[in-house]
């Protein structure tokens, strides 16, 4: 009997695909194996892990048992994963999901909270193919009591967490391997074979059917994510990438509040063998406005709307105005741990749970969830009294605190210093403040606003423009550089294409930054730490959005297409890029660098003279979600 397939080798990151419910998400590599879970939400702890550790984290497998090669891909604008594998004789499809369906075709149906829905066909020939489970709860550290159920299939219990697995394969309990089960079987042209494992907390398991019953939850699931993503209004270059990040970005959502993550995995190495290893399952508020604005442009009025709410719920729930990060239910006690007994990604530790980010001060964040305020305003939304006098005492909190000094954008750990990117987002708080106050939408102190909006102006421009360097700098009155000085001409401190000191930062940064076509986001080496780390992905594509925005609309194309070459074949992206191999790297896959392409995507298109936002409302849909 064939056992768990776990070896000391990793996949590339770059080989794994993501499939989610809108709660939680799987990682499922080119070879079939889903090698991360955590249920019952993103933040959880794991129950497939072998992601970060091959021997002690665990997994779910379906592949071939001779060689084969394998081809993959979402079916059409979904994230339905379909992998085809070929062998010498024969080919099978395996097909992926988490099911997920309208509420109204779920009335009166018991569900369980997750299912992972796996269905295998062999299209030509024939093929043995293994499969085998073995959840390790708790990141590895909780051996789930294994239940063999005959007829229903088997389960494993560990605390309140239930799992039930069903197969229409020959599966048994692994006897080399305690806690496992596994089977082979061969299949033969025509034949169709599914497996179920569904996830419960704090509640009995549920059985689900198999056959035509399977069938139809993966239909279901197929109709959803068409019917959501069939709503896109994108019409602009590359129009399959936008959507294949709108879709990411829709599997980093959380249904229940609205929050939307950076990415569903914590400690994938910024370098192998490195340190840099973070807790990335949270919601950033640096990611707001950006988000919203994805959301919006493309024709998501509802989820814009969800988000811009947990984002003001969030800040509600902040101790003293804001903080950096929050759990998908607004927390904010996210406090950083080690777990000693996981490898890490290729031996890449520590491996982190939680990030102590939190508990830093990131000034620049104020003026992101402003813009996200006066973003959602822009574009037809209201604000109610209670958004206003929250959003006026964020203002009255920037003019007490913008001359402090700051961690900065990069939640560097190495102390506080004066970041111009920081003020000049301060600004930003009070400008649009100022604005919303013009246009009625709320009210605010305009002189003392003003006041402070005009001293912050004051001290970025003869403070953090370093005239010897011709460029804004990393910090006031010194002479670093780093990719947050690209953002002060996209996120509304001035404008590219009227500001020469903005054009002379922009080649300043790609001459200091930029290797291989690639950018940094700042010096390797310059934030305390030992080792490096790779190319910042999200930065090349501000470079792309700042030349679209500057009129260099050739220069930006190019730039973006190249980019577009660093996603896998799924056309998904990590937070860092390898110049020299194109390796995925960090995190995966990454919110931040999916909002920044579709950022860039709709800069083009605008400075192409298309219209960033759709002109019809789209035809209504069921929103509603379900497992």
């Amino acid at each position: 009997m064939p056992t768990n397939p776990a070896t000391a080798a990793y996949p590339p990151i770059r080989d794994y695909a993501l499939i989610g419910n809108c709660r939680t998400a799987a990682l499922v590599s080119r070879t079939g194996s889903v090698d991360w879970l955590c249920v019952p939400r993103f933040d959880s702890p794991a129950v497939f892990a072998a992601l970060l550790d091959a021997r002690r984290g665990g997994r779910f497998w379906v592949r071939p048992t001779g060689e084969f090669t394998a081809a993959r891909r979402y079916v059409g604008a979904s994230n339905v994963l379909e992998t085809t594998f070929t062998t010498a004789g024969g080919v099978l499809r395996l097909t992926d999901c988490m099911s997920v369906a309208a509420e109204s075709e779920r009335r009166g149906e018991i569900a369980p909270d997750h299912e992972i829905l796996r269905r295998l066909e062999c299209l030509a020939g024939e093929v043995e193919i293994e499969a085998g489970c073995d959840p390790r709860p708790s990141f590895g550290a909780g051996g789930g009591r294994l239940r063999d159920r005959r007829a229903l299939g088997f389960t494993w219990e560990h605390r309140e967490l239930v799992l039930a697995l069903r197969g229409e394969l020959p599966l048994a309990a692994a006897a080399d391997h305690p806690g496992a089960v596994a089977g082979r079987a061969i299949l033969r042209q025509g034949d169709r074979r599914f497996l179920s494992l569904a996830a419960e907390c704090g509640q009995p398991a549920v059985f689900l059917p198999l056959g035509d019953r399977a069938e139809e939850r993966l239909a279901r699931s197929l109709r959803w994510w068409h019917g959501w993503a069939g709503q896109c209004g994108y019409d602009g270059p590359h129009s399959e990438a936008v959507v294949r990040s709108l879709l990411a970005l829709k599997l980093l959502a959380y249904a229940p509040s609205g929050a939307v993550i950076a990415a569903p995995t914590t400690s994938l190495p910024e370098e192998i063998g490195g340190v840099r290893n973070w807790d990335y399952r949270y919601c950033w508020l640096r990611d707001a406005s950006w988000t919203l604005t994805a959301f919006l442009d493309l024709g998501f009025k509802e989820e814009g709307a969800a988000f811009f709410s947990w984002l003001l719920y969030a800040t509600r729930m902040s101790r003293v105005g804001l903080n950096v990060l929050y759990d998908v239910h607004g927390e904010v006690r996210l406090a950083e741990r080690e777990i000693p007994w996981l490898e890490g990604y290729a031996g890449s530790r520590p491996v982190r749970v939680g990030n102590d980010a939190s508990r830093q001060l990131q000034l620049d964040i104020f003026g992101e969830v402003v813009g996200a305020a006066y973003e959602l305003v822009v574009r037809g939304g209201a604000l109610d009294a209670a958004e206003g006098r929250l959003l006026r005492r964020l203002g009255e909190t920037v003019c007490r605190l913008w001359a402090e000094p700051d961690e900065g954008i990069w939640e560097k750990r190495s102390g506080r210093f004066h970041h111009t990117y920081s003020k000049a987002m301060c600004w930003v708080a009070l400008d649009r403040l100022l604005k919303l106050d013009e246009r009625g939408c709320l009210t605010v102190p305009v002189e003392r606003f003003r006041r402070h909006r005009d001293e912050l102006r004051r001290r970025i421009e003869s403070e953090g423009f370093n005239r010897e360097l011709g460029s804004y700098v990393d910090t006031l009155g010194g002479d670093g550089l780093d990719a947050s000085l690209l953002l002060l001409g996209l996120r509304g401190y001035d404008d590219p294409a009227s500001s020469p000191r903005l054009r002379s930062t922009f080649r300043a940064v790609r001459a200091a930054l930029e290797r291989d076509g690639l950018l940094y986001r700042y010096p390797p080496g310059s934030d305390g730490l030992p080792g490096g780390e790779a190319a910042f992905g999200i930065a090349s594509f501000w470079a792309a959005e700042f030349l679209a925005r500057s009129g260099a609309i050739e220069e930006a194309l190019a730039l973006f297409d190249r980019m577009l070459g660093f996603a896998n074949d799924l056309g998904l992206f990590g937070e860092e890029i390898d110049p020299a191999s194109g390796a995925a790297l960090g995190n995966f896959p990454q919110a931040f660098t999916h909002v920044g392409l579709i950022s860039a995507a709709l800069a083009l298109t605008e400075a192409m003279g298309r219209a960033r936002a759709p002109e019809a409302e789209p035809a209504p849909v069921d929103k509603g979600v379900r497992m």
